[in-house]
């Protein structure tokens, strides 16, 4: 009797260790998959297109610039623009007028709301252009010199982690939202801490590689954060590339004037 006492007080002890075990196994399985789902909870790709937005839009103030811009062609040699940049987000309005080299000296792009007009000064004469265009005929694109519409102009269609150099980014893929925009698909770098555009991959519809777009290094101004240099690296033309670096960065008012045809037939006279 005293051995079947000392049996059953073992199993019911030994029973009640095994389910607390147990208890306590899956209450650590609940944490650890708990802890996997919020490390691993998507980002919201949506918002951070938005942050890239926001922070490259001058809001309020004016802004403008010089930009020197330097394209290397391995046929053509390299070839060096000078340009003035004046800017007004709050009506969607810019202006890039051409001081170097001389021989181009008083072209002009002049975007009202949602007309972009070229002007010949040999011609006097303005025609429509188009932000998908070339600028110049550098790598860079007329819409390079606006505010970012990604929001507006994209769906985000995926997205890894990874990082670039010492950056920890997002890697965005996109699509383009309607038919106005010069990139069917884009890929994008963004740095997770700043929401920072720091690569950008051009694709064609039948997604072939046309253009990489490097931002090496931003600079705040007021409450905006945008490129300071830019590089643009043709994928269709090995060696060709467009540099393009700021300077005299300034948000004094410009007059409304600035924003007129009249003024770029002016400019440069």
């Amino acid at each position: 009797m005293r051995i079947r006492a000392w049996d059953s007080v073992s199993t019911g002890a030994l029973r009640a260790a095994w389910l607390l075990g147990k208890a306590w196994v899956l209450a650590a399985a609940v944490l650890i998959v708990a802890a996997s789902g919020a490390s691993a909870a998507q980002p919201d790709l949506v918002a951070i297109l938005r942050a890239i937005d926001e922070q490259s839009n001058f809001g309020d103030f004016d802004f403008s610039a010089v930009l020197t811009i330097i394209t290397q062609d391995p046929e053509k040699g390299t070839e060096k623009f000078v340009v003035r940049e004046f800017r007004r987000d709050r009506e969607n309005k810019f202006l890039l007028l051409i001081q170097e080299p001389k021989a181009r000296m008083g072209e002009g792009y002049l975007m009202d709301e949602e007309n972009l007009w070229f002007y010949d000064p040999e011609s006097r004469k303005f025609s429509h252009t188009s932000l998908k265009e070339s600028f110049a005929g550098s790598d860079a694109r007329n819409e390079d010199f606006t505010q970012s519409s990604l929001a507006k102009d994209y769906r985000p269609t995926g997205y890894e982690s990874g990082s670039l150099g010492n950056f920890e980014v997002y890697i965005i893929d996109l699509e383009a939202a309607h038919n106005e925009v010069a990139d069917p698909y884009l890929r994008i770098w963004v740095s997770k801490d700043e929401n920072l555009i720091l690569k950008m991959e051009s694709y064609s519809l039948t997604k072939r590689l046309m253009r990489t777009a490097l931002f090496p290094n931003y600079v705040k101004i007021g409450s905006a954060i945008i490129p300071r240099v830019m590089v643009f690296v043709d994928e269709l033309v090995q060696g060709r590339r467009t540099q393009i670096t700021l300077s005299e960065i300034s948000l004094n008012a410009l007059p409304d004037s600035v924003f007129t045809k009249a003024f770029v037939e002016r400019a440069n006279r």
